[in-house]
């Protein structure tokens, strides 16, 4: 990946490109170091450490690359503009006016993109008001001054204002640079908190005695890890296509062999996301609330959802395996490749096309998104359970697999990308 990075910064037009996203990215990192006025940061800060582990509000922070628990102007980060677009996915298959735009081509997506950012816009509203509210009344981070209306006013306009700056400069990335905007934003995002690790790694070695022990562990689970996302990430089940001849005036057309590749892991992290937000609610909604007292039944309900319980694991790896059926339901349907093979005379050797064609590809593609979810599994639930065995002594831990999942997707989707590039412009220059 590396090689590849250093060849694309030999070709212009790419060294452009890359330098573009580079630009924005340091924007957006700035960015999430304006404080918005009338806002205790410290305070906030301080509760966050103290209170807020393991709550849904820990990961929007982890997420936001920690602007979240200092109230800056991007606190919200990219949650807005990814709920947005999943709300629109989830629509383009119940409601049949989004699915005919969906299948309208270029200007049936230029509408959907539209409709998206107000719909991002409005999300950021709601959200930055909610936000308001729980600085104000469950951690009293902010003033006086900012408890009045106007105050209230001004708050809830620069979160929204930052979260509409967030999907203008995804968008940018995607127009003038290269990869996903949002993708490149939650990389950095996630990559900057790697200095945490960092520093308790150095901490851990400068204690001596059994925390070098957990320090070097801590390394060599993390590089094990990465491999092996490394590897499910680029593995596939490729099923074959043979397109059928066809004699057009004198010319004969298809007869040649391709493949449908299915990735293992098509559903991404999402299905992580999804049973994160649902599992940690108990523990954020006694967060904002307000802690039950100790010995009571609510009390032992919500500890048994606290990140070091095993109800807690059990019930995240049955999340996630649920989540990961559900999204590739959504995302891809075997009827429609199905129909799309027929009418370009593809068919599957030894399937018949149409509903034969349909239900093996579904019978495929259940089996790998099992081996999927089992990954998905494996990658959000292991630094836990070994924290919880080992009474949290791994503290570089903590940044999770979710995050290594995010970091290395997105690594090697926009290596690809630079790649798929390079080779485009090697053809043209062929050509030419």
């Amino acid at each position: 990946m590396l090689k590849t990075i250093r060849n694309a910064f030999k070709i212009p037009e790419l060294r452009s490109k890359l330098v573009y996203v580079i630009i924005i990215l340091v924007l957006y990192r700035l960015g999430s170091q304006i404080p918005v006025p009338f806002i205790s940061a410290d305070i906030l800060k301080a509760y966050f450490d103290s209170a807020a582990a393991g709550t849904l509000f820990s990961y929007l922070n982890m997420l936001s690359g920690e602007s979240f628990s200092r109230a800056t102007l991007f606190a919200l980060s990219v949650s807005p503009y990814i709920t947005a677009s999943i709300v629109m996915q989830l629509l383009t298959i119940a409601i049949p006016y989004f699915e005919k735009l969906q299948k309208d081509g270029e200007e049936g997506r230029k509408k959907i993109n539209t409709i998206t950012r107000f719909v991002t816009v409005a999300l950021g509203l709601v959200t930055a008001i909610g936000y308001y509210k729980y600085m104000k009344d469950t951690v009293g981070a902010v003033n006086e001054f900012g408890s009045s209306i106007w105050g209230g006013f001004v708050i809830v306009a620069c979160y929204g204002a930052g979260a509409a700056l967030i999907m203008w400069l995804a968008e940018k990335i995607e127009e003038n640079g290269i990869g996903n905007g949002i993708s490149l934003i939650l990389f950095a995002n996630i990559l900057s908190t790697g200095w945490t690790t960092a520093y308790t790694l150095i901490s851990q070695f400068k204690a001596g005695g059994w925390n070098i022990l957990f320090a070097i562990l801590s390394i060599i689970i993390g590089l094990a890890i990465i491999t092996f996302v490394v590897f499910i990430t680029n593995s596939e089940r490729r099923i074959p296509v043979q397109y059928a001849k066809r004699v057009v005036g004198r010319k004969m057309y298809g007869g040649q062999s391709s493949n449908l590749p299915l990735k293992l892991n098509m559903s991404g992290v999402m299905p992580i996301i999804f049973a994160s937000s649902i599992v940690s609610l108990p523990q954020t909604i006694a967060l904002i609330f307000g802690s039950p007292k100790e010995g009571t039944f609510w009390y032992k309900f919500v500890a048994a959802f606290s990140p070091t319980s095993w109800i807690y694991v059990v019930l995240f790896g049955i999340l996630i395996l649920a989540f990961s059926y559900f999204y590739i339901t959504i995302s891809f349907d075997p009827v429609e490749v199905s129909n799309n093979l027929k009418k370009n005379g593809g068919f599957v050797p030894g399937i018949r096309p149409g509903k034969p064609t349909a239900d093996y590809i579904k019978k495929a593609l259940n089996r790998i998104t099992l081996i999927g979810a089992i990954f998905l599994v494996f990658i959000a639930l292991f630094p836990m359970i070994v924290n919880i065995c080992l009474r949290n002594q791994l503290g570089a831990l903590t940044m999770g697999g979710s995050s290594l999942l995010i970091l290395v997707g997105v690594a090697l989707e926009t290596a690809h990308e630079i790649e798929a590039q390079m080779t485009m412009r090697h053809y043209k220059g062929f050509l030419e």
